[in-house]
């Protein structure tokens, strides 16, 4: 073997071993670790982890003092935002580190015992891979709805009813779910927030009524827990705001939708939105498993109790757009039907309210607006008063509310 050869296997071999020792590392720390988030709800606190890929995982608690353990096997951390808690959370403090095994550990220090769920959500358009991380105290498991009896709904107690009416204000998405986002940046979750604050506000102000937020803060509930909260709060009307977007940036104006009865919707517009509208729980990370709300109303709903809820709801779609119509223009002069799983309280009268685009600059621009806010919260009050006052339901006289909000 001559001299040329030689040096020809030995670089070969070099080659080989350079390779080799690279998929070893590789396989080391397959998987990387991003940007970590915290959202507290009022009832948990949940922490989402950016990932790479299927990483795997391992969670264990240990006590004196209290920890949740999260081990990411064959991992490294690449990530450089990472939130810290605040004061209201119920993680006192997340501490991160590299293991020589390979894996990467997050601890949190917790204020109690607290009981994990956690999964693993595959990448979407809009998130990638994430490990979702929910935190519940032991004495506060998540409920699903109460059994409602064949009537419809709930009897009232003469408490509830000197409490007067019930206004289920849902704010739309929340949390790792922004919604739809302005060309500036401006989140739909956030104008949801403040105009369902507003609405509440006014509505708390009323003889006879009282408001109930569905979402609170800036967290995420999933679509069928909203449906669930509808109706442990016994409502008697139920709306849920939200913000469009398409890719027209010249697109404007409001639209009110109901649920459809049954089946698809034939309307592509109204069925499409409802998809994307449905799709909430994806983006923001769904871990508990709910109930399906379709078998479940149809089991305690007669025909005609459901039949009038449908009624109901046309009738407060139309009034919301003849008063949302004095604010801002109209995207479609009568309400619309489509299968959204927020509307799933098919017993309560409800509506999904589109306020406008917010992927249209000047819209969005309103939209931020704390005037604009303001206009949209009355112009909802103000379908509501009627609307009760048309069904008999209210019978005090109208009257201006005392106070608008500062803010």
């Amino acid at each position: 073997m001559g001299t040329h050869n030689r040096f020809k296997i030995k670089k070969y071999v070099c080659c080989l071993c350079a390779a080799f020792f690279v998929c070893i590392t590789t396989a080391q720390a397959s998987s990387f670790l991003g940007d970590t988030r915290i959202w507290d709800a009022p009832d948990h606190t949940r922490i989402v982890f950016d990932v790479n890929g299927a990483v795997k995982y391992t969670i264990f608690s240990l006590q004196n003092p209290e920890r949740v353990v999260i081990d990411f096997h064959n991992t490294r951390m690449s990530g450089s935002r990472h939130q810290t808690p605040n004061k209201k959370s119920f993680i006192r403090n997340v501490r991160y580190g590299q293991r020589d095994n390979g894996s990467f550990r997050v601890v949190l220090d917790i204020k109690k015992p607290m009981r994990t769920v956690s999964s693993l959500l595959a990448a979407s358009k809009m998130k990638p891979f994430r490990l979702v991380v929910d935190l519940w105290p032991h004495k506060r498991v998540a409920k699903t709805a109460s059994p409602i009896p064949p009537s419809g709904k709930k009897q009232r107690s003469r408490q509830d009813r000197k409490q007067g009416l019930v206004i289920a204000v849902d704010a739309g998405h929340g949390g790792e779910d922004p919604g739809a986002i302005g060309p500036t940046g401006l989140q739909e979750k956030w104008v949801t927030l403040k105009v369902a604050k507003r609405l509440a506000h006014l509505i708390n102000q009323q003889a006879g009524m009282r408001a109930v937020l569905i979402r609170k803060g800036d967290y995420f509930v999933p679509l069928k827990k909203r449906v669930a909260l509808v109706r442990r709060a016994n409502a008697d009307l139920m709306i849920s705001l939200h913000a469009d977007s398409v890719k027209e940036k010249w697109v404007k104006g409001s639209s009110v939708y109901t649920i459809s009865e049954r089946g698809a919707t034939g309307d592509k517009v109204a069925a499409a939105l409802a998809a994307r509208e449905n799709a909430s729980d994806l983006v923001g990370g769904v871990v508990l498993k709910h109930q399906s709300y379709g078998r479940m109303t149809r089991n305690v709903l007669g025909d005609m109790a459901r039949q009038d809820a449908f009624n109901s709801s046309q009738i407060m779609a139309e009034q919301v757009l003849h008063e949302i119509k004095r604010v801002g223009a109209l995207k479609y002069k009568r309400p619309k039907r489509a299968r959204f799983v927020v509307l799933g309280a098919l017993e309560v009268p409800s509506v999904l309210v589109e306020m406008d685009y917010i992927s249209n600059p000047s819209r969005e621009k309103k939209l931020k607006s704390k005037a604009y806010q303001q206009a949209i919260a009355r112009a909802l009050l103000k379908a509501t008063r009627k609307f009760l006052r048309r069904m008999s339901l209210l019978e005090t006289p109208i009257t201006p509310s005392k106070k608008e909000p500062a803010s």
